[in-house]
């Protein structure tokens, strides 16, 4: 592994797109909101710029139109000093996330991706020299599985740490869950990957059976579980007041990466990562929302 203590982030860049309304509609049904807010997201730009602006030093690998929301995502990526040289331009519309907040502060988010389908297998090859000096590789499901499969196999190839949020979820091959080191997922995603419910903490252990080397199992404001072949340990959240949700598992996941990059154990990272993800969600916004080092809760 290298010593550099590089994150290279291969991910979807978004445009978030989002309404605040009283309640979700239902089928059929209209629900007025308020004025629309646009602001840079999607996972993979998310983690990037929440890891650079914690200090790490990051590469972004991805792909945005060439319009007004690419501009808008590369600015907010320079902006926390992220690396976008390896930022490709096809000709395709940036990706969008239609979101809404309710005042709860959670969301539900429908993802047009636009150019992040056009990530390929290409882009990982083009970027070899700077993946080789990285410490850890992050990647998530909103570009093509199989761009992801393919810079898993380089990763372990390369002697560089991969860690994959399941989000969205789908189906990973064996070889690609036994590099993984952590597997990233939240209690729904857990679930998922597993065909059945649970307490976090048997949820985090049962992954391991799955293949992964480690697994983060993240519980929204109860904080996180953290399994590996030690055994299994809860790592709890500030306590906060949230008032959107939106990116707070990838403030987490970015967050963890720039630790574990920079040689951490796996429990130290994810206590960092918890009080990130809780600074996070008492601001609005994705990546508006992230904080630097000196802004972290205690």
């Amino acid at each position: 592994m290298s010593s550099s203590g590089r994150v290279v982030v291969i991910g979807s860049a978004n445009a978030d797109l989002v309404v605040a309304l009283n309640r979700r509609p239902g089928p059929g049904e209209t629900v007025m909101g308020s004025d629309l807010v646009v602001s840079p997201g999607g996972k993979g730009a998310n983690q990037a710029v929440a890891a650079g602006r914690l200090g790490a030093d990051v590469v972004f690998l991805g792909a945005v139109g060439e319009d007004e929301h690419g501009a808008l995502l590369l600015d907010s990526l320079r902006g926390a000093g992220v690396d976008v040289s390896h930022v490709a331009r096809p000709d395709r519309p940036t990706g969008n996330a239609y979101i809404m907040v309710t005042p709860d502060g959670e969301n539900s988010i429908v993802v047009s991706p636009g150019a992040n389908s056009a990530v390929s297998e290409s882009d990982v090859d083009a970027a070899r020299a700077v993946l080789a000096d990285a410490a850890v590789m992050v990647l998530s499901l909103e570009i093509p599985l199989s761009t992801v499969d393919y810079a898993v196999a380089r990763a372990v190839e390369l002697g560089v740490r991969p860690v994959l949020n399941l989000s969205p979820t789908a189906e990973l091959s064996a070889e690609v869950l036994a590099a993984l080191n952590p597997l990233v997922v939240n209690e729904h995603e857990a679930a998922w990957l597993l065909g059945s419910d649970g307490a976090p903490e048997d949820l985090a252990a049962r992954l391991l059976d799955v293949g992964p080397r480690s697994v983060v199992v993240t519980i929204g404001a109860k904080g996180a579980v953290v399994a590996d072949r030690d055994g299994v340990q809860t790592v709890p959240s500030p306590r906060v007041t949230p008032v959107d949700t939106t990116g707070a598992g990838d403030a987490f996941t970015g967050a963890l990466a720039g630790r574990l990059a920079a040689g951490e154990d796996m429990v130290e990272a994810a206590r960092f990562a918890v009080r990130v993800a809780a600074t996070s969600v008492t601001r609005h916004g994705a990546q508006p929302s992230y904080p630097r080092a000196d802004e972290v809760l205690g």
